[in-house]
């Protein structure tokens, strides 16, 4: 057997096609594994089938522990099969069958199905015949024949077994129009076809004509007699439009004087029902997404699409837009339904009722519809299948309401809009909707209003509407109806109150009805989650916070972790909140609204105070997390006056983290929230709320300080000071104004960062703290260095040393030891090098990594000052690579700007510029404007060097306008000069910690 181009057959059993002299040869597929590989590749021909969908496919639940061996011998062998084996190949994460156009059977079926479908529709009864008899000649029995059904998939042999069945009705219509003398042919397979089909109404039509026709008029008759009879006593209905069409031909006598039946009339037309409403009068943004669903409803096969959406997003005046854009598409109707499903005042409606709604609307006698619902939808599947026809679905509920009333037939198609995403719907594409763009709101507002005083993407109506449709056509109903009422004044009324909703309510249309309706149904049900959920949306709004995670939610309702989680995903499946990333939770901005007017029977300042004892009790377990064992981490967590006595029982009632890698995970994702609660609870007169947020802000400024999360840092720091002072507690005050000290080092102010250190040491004097006046001493001496006050610098210094040793603290010693080799670096940059030798050594000594970081890249930048950039890079790439995983934002972003500095001296621009760029996108990620600004001013060096002078001048001015107000006098200096075009060296910086 010669081979040849190669064909693949999936109608019947697995197989492969060689060319033969008289045509197609089928090749059986011997080996059970290869059909089930090849069936798994050919259901998705032409796209990678990742190796744990095959091995699902080959293996099920049952996989062997050599499964990845064995499917690369299975591929191995199928590739033997094959006429070219390179149609086979691996594509990660998995391998892809090249298949072309026409080389699958089904895709040829397919197509010959869509000829037929369009003669039968024209009554090109010879092109009928034609693409009816190509398509079934591909038919070898059921389609993937011998291949479990959850590989081959329900959906598909369904689709391939009533796409047969409309073939052979359409055929034997053709047949019996051009009575070309086969009608004793024909008979035999249409009785065999009625008796195997017993409730399907076409082959007892196509039987009782071809009989009647054939002179057996008896005969004909007894078929419509059986057929209503089955029809009546197992569905309860009676023949449709078309058999009581081809009864009445039967019933007719034959012509006067011709003993010949007389000519059949004229069948009457299907009803062409179009329930479709108006559609909308004003649609903007919503293009890309109207093309994307038309492309879906027009596919090939029983579309199934669903728009999701919360409330108000203009989910039904999309789906109408589109529909009527589609009526030519489907010339046997349109059919609407309102399922109800969020209607205010309205029960949704039951599969039974929405059945029977339909029924009626297609021409069913509204006394034969069967009373239980699966006859229904069987019904209904029948009478549609047939058809081309468009259903809309507006408003359901869940899947279970939408399920029953799904066609099965290839031409129709069917669009759900639900506020869920009825994710249990096999089989249908989804299409979320968002709000608008600021401009297409401004668009809508203007359309709709008839108003264009003004309105446009700034205006701060489409802010306060939220950008959501409906709230957007309030606003304009509201403008349309009173033209005294500008933009500018509704936006004040709308800006000006906490009741926001009040504002969007106009005559039928209301946010908050709409709102309402999905809260009310979750309080009132009988499911446990349903009703936390409903408690969940009432503490958001009594808390208001950015965004939300389950396990704040938990402790707040007083329910288990999974219970809340539940409570959340109920939240998301009736469009309440948006899930924006795993675990994180975010409700829109009018949804807030509602859920504030929720709340506002709740006691706030109870929910406050547990999220504030929550976040409180994490934070600490963060520093011990972050902070090594020693004095600084004691120090930190040693209780202030203030504390609630409760706080160590809900830290030692939490759990730990795992490590440093899940606290800065943790402080990331709630860091937000944290900065929310600060600045509305700082100067709060409820002194447990009070003292909450101080233990709080204490215990987390280590993580803020490490991640480098500088606009954070000043925020935080503020609202400690004015809590502290509230509370009058002295030590928690000397923290606050150290921590803030630290921000302000962390952003070039040094002077104003040594007024608040200064006024932290007295205080901490006062107290007799020792630890804590080593420390703000050795800060003390680091600050006056950086102000060039070089006496002073050394003599705090040399205090910290002897209260370090005093105290017998290594970790302070070493940092200051690092301090001084800044100091020395100045006058002597050897003698520079081996104080940071020594602080290294200690840092070797009491196993604390950062410590030797730190020394490694302050002994870089002597180098540096020595005039020695090869020696200065390897010391900074070595700290480089330690630093990662280590979440120290000071010291990478040192690191980092040291080996910048060292590269370019070095003549290495290339990466000199990858680092630049690196340390600038992280910078700016943080809102870091002074480290971003000396890396802006290495990155204008780079491009001077490179003749970019234009782009060099625009990075130094945007470099000066970050450094402008920070005590980096030289760098502002240069800076000046370069911009002036005087040129000058580049300076060299201090690295420290603090």
């Amino acid at each position: 057997m010669k081979r040849c181009e190669l064909r693949f057959g999936l109608l019947g059993p697995p197989v492969l096609y060689d060319r033969g002299g008289d045509g197609p040869v089928i090749r059986p597929v011997g080996s059970p594994k290869a059909r089930l590989l090849l069936t798994a590749l050919l259901l998705e021909a032409g796209r990678t089938v990742s190796v744990d969908a095959l091995k699902e496919a080959l293996w099920g639940d049952t996989r062997p522990a050599s499964a990845h061996a064995s499917l690369h011998n299975h591929v191995t062998r199928l590739r033997r099969l094959l006429d070219d084996p390179s149609r086979l190949r691996a594509v990660p994460p998995g391998y892809r069958l090249r298949v072309e156009d026409g080389e699958l059977d089904i895709h040829l079926f397919d197509a010959h199905l869509a000829a037929a479908r369009a003669a039968h529709a024209r009554r090109d009864w010879r092109g009928t015949l034609r693409a009816c008899a190509a398509a079934l000649s591909l038919w070898r029995g059921d389609p993937l024949a011998g291949v479990p059904a959850e590989l081959g998939g329900y959906a598909l042999t369904q689709r391939l077994a009533e796409a047969r069945l409309l073939l052979l009705e359409w055929r034997y219509d053709a047949e019996l129009a051009l009575a070309d003398g086969r009608l004793d042919a024909l008979l035999p397979e249409l009785a065999a076809l009625a008796a195997e089909h017993p409730l399907r109404e076409a082959y007892h039509r196509q039987l009782m004509l071809a009989l009647h026709r054939d002179g057996r008029r008896a005969e004909a008759l007894a078929v419509h007699r059986d057929l209503r009879r089955r029809l009546v006593e197992e569905l309860g209905v009676e023949p449709g439009p078309a058999v009581r069409e081809a009864h009445l031909e039967v019933l007719r006598e034959a012509e006067p004087g011709t003993g010949t039946p007389a000519p059949r009339a004229a069948q009457l037309p299907p009803p062409r029902p179009a329930q479709l409403p108006p559609p909308p009068a004003h649609i903007t943004g919503r293009t890309p997404l109207a093309g994307a669903l038309r492309d879906a409803l027009t596919a090939s096969g029983p579309a199934v699409t669903v728009l999701t959406g919360m409330a108000g997003i203009g989910k039904s005046a999309l789906a109408l837009h589109v529909a009527h854009g589609l009526t030519d598409r489907f010339p046997d109707g349109q059919l609407y339904v309102n399922l109800h499903g969020a209607t205010p005042g309205m029960l949704p409606l039951t599969p039974a009722q929405a059945l029977a709604a339909l029924l009626r609307d297609v021409g069913a006698d509204p006394r034969s519809i069967p009373e239980h619902p699966d006859a229904a939808a069987a019904l209904l599947r029948s009478v549609l299948a047939p058809t081309r026809t468009l259903l809309v679905l507006d408003d359901a509920a869940n899947a279970a309401q939408v399920r029953p009333l799904l066609p099965a037939g290839p031409g129709c198609a069917v669009i759900v809009t639900s506020r869920s995403s009825l994710a249990a719907l096999d089989g249908a594409r989804r299409f979320p909707l968002a709000p608008l763009s600021d401009e297409d709101s401004a668009a809508l507002l203007r359309a709709a209003s008839g108003r264009d005083d003004g309105i446009d993407a700034a205006h701060p109506l489409v802010e306060l509407t939220g950008r959501l449709p409906l709230a957007l056509r309030v606003v304009a109903a509201r403008l349309a109806a009173r033209r005294a009422l500008t933009p500018d004044l509704l936006a004040g009324q709308l800006s000006a109150t906490d009741r926001r909703l009040h504002h969007l309510e106009y005559d039928d249309l209301s946010v908050r009805r709409s709102l309402a309706v999905a809260h009310d149904a979750l309080a009132a049900s009988d499911r446990e989650a349903d009703r936390d959920a409903a408690l969940v949306l009432r503490r958001i709004g009594a808390l208001d916070l950015p965004e939300y995670g389950a396990p704040l939610l938990a402790h707040l309702g007083g329910t288990g972790l999974r219970r809340a989680e539940d409570a959340l995903d109920r939240l998301v499946d009736v469009a309440l909140l948006e899930e924006t990333a795993l675990g994180r939770y975010v409700p829109h901005d009018l949804v807030r609204d509602f859920a504030r007017e929720l709340a506002a029977a709740d006691d706030g300042d109870k929910v406050a105070e547990s999220a504030l004892g929550w976040y409180a009790a994490l934070a600490e377990h963060t520093l011990t997390a972050l902070v090594e064992p020693g004095l600084d981490q004691d120090d930190r967590r040693r209780p202030t006056p203030s504390q609630p006595s409760e706080h160590a029982e809900q830290v030692e009632d939490s759990r730990p983290f795992e490590g440093p890698e899940a606290a800065f995970a943790w402080g990331d994702a709630e860091l937000e929230n944290i900065v929310a609660l600060a600045e509305r609870h700082a100067e709060s007169p409820n002194y447990r709320i009070a003292a909450r947020l101080c233990t709080l802000l204490r215990l987390i400024f280590p993580y803020v300080h490490r991640s480098g999360r500088v606009a954070e840092m000043e925020v935080l720091g503020r609202a400690a000071l004015r809590n502290t002072r509230r509370l009058a507690d002295e030590a928690a005050e000397a923290y606050a104004l150290g921590d803030l000290a630290g921000v302000h080092f962390l952003s070039g102010r040094h002077t104003e960062a040594l007024a608040l250190n200064d006024r932290a040491l007295e205080i901490w004097e006062r107290l007799g703290v020792l630890s804590w006046m080593r420390r703000c001493l050795n800060n003390r001496g680091l600050l006056l260095e950086g102000l060039g006050r070089y006496e002073e610098s050394g003599l705090a210094l040399r205090q910290s040393l002897a209260y370090s040793r005093q105290l017998n603290d290594p970790y302070g010693e070493a940092v200051t030891h690092q301090h001084l080799g800044n100091l020395y670096e100045h006058t002597d940059p050897r003698a520079a090098i081996e104080q940071h030798r020594l602080s290294l050594a200690i840092g070797e000594m009491i196993g604390n990594v950062l410590i030797q970081l730190y020394a490694r890249c302050n002994i870089g930048y002597a180098h540096l000052t020595l005039g020695e950039p090869r020696a200065a890079a390897r010391h900074f790439e070595e700290s480089l690579r330690d630093l990662v995983g280590q979440g120290d934002w000071h010291g990478e972003s040192q690191t980092r700007l040291g080996l910048v500095r060292s590269l370019r001296l070095l003549g290495r621009t290339e990466r000199a510029e990858r680092e630049c760029a690196e340390l600038l996108r992280r910078a700016d990620a943080r809102a870091d404007r002074y480290t971003g600004g000396l890396a802006r001013h290495q990155h204008g060096l780079l491009l001077s060097a490179a003749g970019r002078t234009e782009e060099a001048r625009a990075a130094w001015r945007a470099a000066l306008d970050a450094l402008t107000g920070t005590d980096e006098k030289a760098v502002v200096a240069e800076l000046t000069s370069l911009l002036a075009d005087t040129g000058g060296p580049p300076t060299a910086g201090h690295f420290a910690s603090a």
